[in-house]
């Protein structure tokens, strides 16, 4: 992972809206979840550390809001209407740099707990 720094995660909640037990669904996937959250960004939320989804692929959609995601030294907006991937090769932080909080629909592969 890159040396870039990363403000504390502060200003973020999470709400786990549905889990679905992969292992009795598909062959291999024993022990994983597909996992929906809500995620609600107050103005000037981070969310960090850097890290990355090896092993915890999935997409996330912006109800509302921006969402700016910060990859490679790029910061890309996302706006209401807008999802983006994040797959095996994506290492990022998230924030939030507007003044009226952002809300994203994320969904992705975890370990079940």
């Amino acid at each position: 992972m890159s040396d870039e720094l990363v403000p504390e995660t502060r200003g973020v909640t999470s709400e786990l809206l549905a889990t679905v037990d992969l292992g009795p669904e598909i062959e291999g996937m024993e022990g994983r979840q597909l996992r929906m959250r809500m995620l609600t960004f107050e103005p000037g939320a981070v969310f960090g550390p850097l890290h990355d989804h090896v092993g915890r692929p999935g997409t996330v959609y912006t109800l509302q809001g921006t969402i700016t995601d910060h990859r490679d030294g790029i910061a890309t907006e996302y706006g209401p209407g807008v999802g983006w991937p994040e797959d095996r090769n994506t290492v990022h932080w998230l924030e939030n740099r507007a003044a009226v909080p952002a809300v994203e629909i994320s969904i992705d592969v975890v370990t079940a707990e």
